[in-house]
């Protein structure tokens, strides 16, 4: 689709500046391993998905205009974000919001960026023909499938490929790993009783496995679990899966235990 080197755009997330930085820096190290290059425009600002979830459409209009035009004046190839919800939101939300403001020209840009918008996972496999990125990880790992990624985006079995050609990892079987884990954004705090219901379902599949760590592509999914294994006072952490393939030291590998 494109040239042997790309100029990628990172959509950092609010999570990822606010509370899981390594996540976005753990993107960008594993792209310019793999020989591209990565800008970070930094008058981005939150994707609008929050606001747009909860009813703040015309709120959200403005945030639409403003994403759509900072990654415009990037002038990347790609945007990438490590966030199956974020991306989601651009590429099914950002046009809709714009078209029911009556703006039918930021509605055209908005589609045309989304184009080009991809989930870490999506741009690996999808866009640069890869699936062995070289990283290596010596943990035995249980992947939980975000909705977001599974269900909006339908990025299948990439995640999996990913880790499958990681070199050192065991790779567990989660079962009913396509259940939601109760967070939903503001789900988890208007329906907080079966939000928890939900959560100690996937964590007792996620202990179950016998996994050292639970990885996602999204942190928002991960700061869930994580929190409900560290209420557990649980020994299985929570790392995002750009961590993993950005990891290349065999030693020690960085991870983010539940505490």
């Amino acid at each position: 689709m494109f040239g042997a080197q790309l100029r990628i755009a990172l959509l950092a997330t609010c999570l990822a500046d606010a509370i899981f930085p390594r996540a976005a820096i753990a993107t960008v190290q594993l792209l310019e391993r793999l020989g591209h290059e990565v800008v970070f425009p930094n008058d981005q600002t939150c994707c609008g998905q929050m606001h747009i979830n909860t009813g703040y459409l015309t709120e959200a209009t403005a945030i639409v205009r403003r994403h759509v035009e900072v990654f415009e004046r990037a002038g990347c190839e790609a945007v990438v974000a490590p966030s199956g919800s974020c991306v989601g939101s651009v590429r099914h939300q950002h046009a809709w919001v714009a078209r029911r403001a009556g703006d039918a020209l930021l509605a055209r840009r908005a589609e045309t960026l989304a184009a080009r918008t991809y989930e870490l996972s999506e741009l690996l496999v999808d866009v640069l023909k890869v699936r062995d990125v070289g990283a290596y990880y010596p943990h035995r790992v249980v992947y939980h499938p975000t909705c977001h990624s599974l269900r909006m985006l339908r990025v299948g079995d990439k995640p999996l490929e990913l880790l499958r050609n990681v070199g050192g990892l065991t790779l567990l079987e989660l079962v009913d790993a396509e259940t939601c884990c109760g967070f939903g954004g503001t789900f988890a705090i208007k329906n907080a009783d079966t939000s928890t219901a939900m959560l100690a379902d996937k964590m007792a599949c996620i202990i179950e496995s016998g996994a050292e760590l639970c990885t996602a592509g999204d942190s928002s999914c991960l700061m869930h679990i994580g929190g409900g294994l560290s209420r557990l006072r649980s020994a299985v952490g929570t790392v995002h899966l750009a961590e993993i393939l950005a990891s290349t030291e065999p030693a020690h590998p960085r991870m983010v235990r539940s505490q």
